[in-house]
C-alpha cells in the first residue's frame, strides 16, 4: 500500500516537521519513504509544504501531483490543495483557521479544530501533532506509538514536558475520529 501526503501551511505551523516525524515513522515501521519539502525564503509566515510519501513497496519519486490525503492547516493551502486530493482521497483541514468550508463531494472532508484543542493543552504551536493524531488513526497508515517515537527522534534538544505535551496533543487527534 501506498499512501501520497501533502501537509501545507504557513512557516511556523510545523508543517515541515509534521513531515519528517511522519517520515521517521515510516522508517522505523520498516516502510520505504520519500519526503520533499517546499518553502518560501522567509520561512516563519510565509507558504509551506511537504510531500510525504509512504509505501510497502520502492517508491519512484518523491513529487506528489494527486495526493491521497492533504492535510490544510490554513486558507491559502486549502484554496491551493483541495482540487490535487485523488476522488476518494481525504482532506483534514484545520477548522480552527480555516473559515472557508471545502466544496468537492469526491473525497472525505475531516474538519479538525487543531488550533483550539492545542490551545486546549496549553500550546497552540501543537496543532500540527494534534493533526497526525487524526491523520494516523483515519488513515490506519502508522502507528499511534511509532509516531510519538519520531517525534522524540525529530524534536531531541526539546524537554520531557515538551516531548509529553506534543504526545498528548497527538492522542487527542487520534480520539477525535
Amino acid at each position: 500500500m501506498t499512501s501520497e501526503i501533502i501537509i501545507a501551511g504557513f512557516g511556523g505551523q510545523g508543517v515541515v516537521s509534521s513531515g519528517i516525524i511522519l517520515g521517521h515513522a515510516g522508517l522505523f515501521e520498516d516502510k520505504n519513504v520519500t519526503f520533499f519539502p517546499s518553502y518560501g525564503a522567509e520561512m516563519r509566515g510565509g507558504t509551506a509544504n511537504c510531500s510525504v510519501v509512504i509505501s510497502d513497496e520502492p517508491v519512484a519519486s518523491p513529487i506528489v501531483a494527486s495526493p491521497d490525503v492533504v492535510i490544510s492547516m490554513n486558507e491559502p493551502s486549502l484554496l491551493r490543495f483541495e482540487p490535487m486530493v485523488k476522488a476518494g482521497g481525504i482532506l483534514f483541514y484545520n477548522k480552527t483557521l480555516i473559515k472557508s468550508v471545502p466544496t468537492r463531494k469526491d473525497i472525505t472532508i475531516i474538519p479538525v479544530e487543531a488550533n483550539a484543542i492545542a490551545e486546549e493543552l496549553g500550546q497552540g504551536r501543537i496543532a500540527n501533532m494534534v493533526m497526525l493524531g487524526a491523520l494516523i488513526k483515519k488513515t490506519g497508515i502508522l502507528k499511534l506509538e511509532t509516531l510519538k517515537m519520531a517525534q522524540r527522534e525529530r524534536f531531541t534538544k526539546a524537554d520531557d514536558e515538551q516531548l509529553s505535551l506534543n504526545d498528548r496533543a497527538l492522542e487527542r487527534g487520534y480520539e477525535l475520529l
